[in-house]
């Protein structure tokens, strides 16, 4: 996180953090995981208010949104009226929810999973055992399902593409995600769209209805950019940043979601949405805030853990050869996504190990043949040796 690795790195200036939720800085991944799977799971904050102050010396503005900046003052205002003096700015201001258009203001109970109290909302519901509809099967919307359907919700996941996470997993893995979600009794809808609801159903474009409690929207999200278009920079797609984090505008940086930066696995600008780049590319970021040098380039990677499935993704699976090792029917097995000479990506279902190399594989740009990957007995980590 940025405001130790200043701290770390010796920087002795004021640092001040200002942020619209009432909370302390807290763990969001835990929002989709821990949190729904316990009934009682505290929420994890990264640290304790008093810490913040007393540890760190850091200002710590909470329940207040930064509205306003400008660079030229140097000031960022907060919608309280007070005002901010800076010298170096870290724009880390995430994304917010895609909106569900259809059923804004209609009678069924709509909700998203962005916040602590959208967390303690749906696990109040998931207690009650709620009928759930969940429109979007990406990893919060399946992580989600996972917890309702554990604790005997009747779960119907609507997804508008013809399988789950597309862009992320190839078919095979969405097929056995899918699966295991339906031996727990999670029910799909595919290649259809929500055009409505009633107070306890909701309606699909074909006239079909689903019986529900409440919906939980998970469609996507886009770049909070209000500030960066305060500061007169482009921000409908991201933040655009350099492999240092600055912006456009001198002496102002951007860490995080909302960042628009280089991926060499993509082969183009893309915003990471993953705890891991959020992290890591803060840390990055903060020490060339001081004036390192410290280029971030580290391939994207997250992780999902559904049931007995834990599935992480590195890089980029899409429009590429994949090479399988170990046994997809036993449910442990990696994927490598091949372009050309390059690894570009990997999947690992059960096998971390795998995934570690993978990621190390990836982050070195080595350049194993072909013919070594599919051979079985191919320890990945000849790939690191030979660079």
């Amino acid at each position: 996180m940025p405001r130790e690795a200043l701290r770390g790195r010796g920087f002795k200036g004021a640092i001040t953090m200002i942020g619209d939720e009432p909370h302390p800085p807290y763990e969001r991944p835990q929002l989709s995981k821990a949190m729904l799977l316990s009934a009682d799971a505290p929420v994890a904050y990264i640290k304790q208010p008093r810490d913040w102050n007393e540890a760190l010396g850091v200002r710590l503005e909470t329940g207040t949104a930064a509205t306003d900046c400008d660079a030229d003052r140097r000031i960022v205002s907060t919608a309280d009226g007070r005002s901010f003096a800076f010298d170096r700015l870290l724009l880390a201001t995430g994304t917010r929810p895609r909106r569900l258009a259809a059923l804004d203001g209609g009678p069924l109970h709509v909700q998203y999973l962005r916040n602590v109290e959208d967390a303690l909302r749906f696990r109040r519901h998931i207690a009650a055992r709620a009928r759930i509809v969940i429109v979007g099967g990406g990893v919060v919307g399946l992580e989600a399902a996972c917890a309702a359907a554990k604790s005997g919700c009747l779960v119907t996941v609507i997804e508008s593409e013809p399988r789950l996470l597309a862009r992320a997993f190839p078919a095979s893995v969405s097929a056995l995600v899918a699966d295991r979600h339906r031996s727990h009794g999670v029910q799909f809808v595919f290649g259809s769209t929500v055009t409505g609801s009633t107070s306890h159903s909701v309606r699909l474009g074909n006239g079909t209805e689903i019986p529900a409690d409440l919906v939980l929207a998970g469609i996507g999200v886009t770049p909070s950019g209000d500030l960066a278009t305060r500061l007169g920079l482009p921000s409908a797609d991201g933040i655009a940043v350099d492999a240092n984090g600055r912006t456009a505008v001198s002496d102002v940086f951007c860490a995080g979601d909302a960042a628009l930066q280089w991926s060499r696995c993509h082969g183009r600008a893309i915003r990471v949405e993953t705890w891991a780049n959020a992290q890591n590319q803060a840390i990055a970021v903060a020490a060339n805030m001081i004036g390192e040098i410290n280029a971030y380039n580290a391939p994207p990677w997250f992780w999902t853990d559904q049931y007995d499935l834990d599935i992480q993704v590195v890089g980029d699976m899409r429009d590429a050869d994949h090479i399988a090792r170990g046994d997809p029917a036993s449910a442990k097995f990696s994927i490598i996504a091949v372009r050309g000479t390059e690894v570009v990506g990997g999947l690992a279902v059960n096998a971390a190990k795998d995934m570690a190399m993978l990621r190390r594989i990836i982050a070195a740009n080595a350049k194993p043949s072909r013919g070594d990957l599919e051979s079985p007995g191919y320890d990945l980590q000849t790939a690191l040796r030979s660079q």
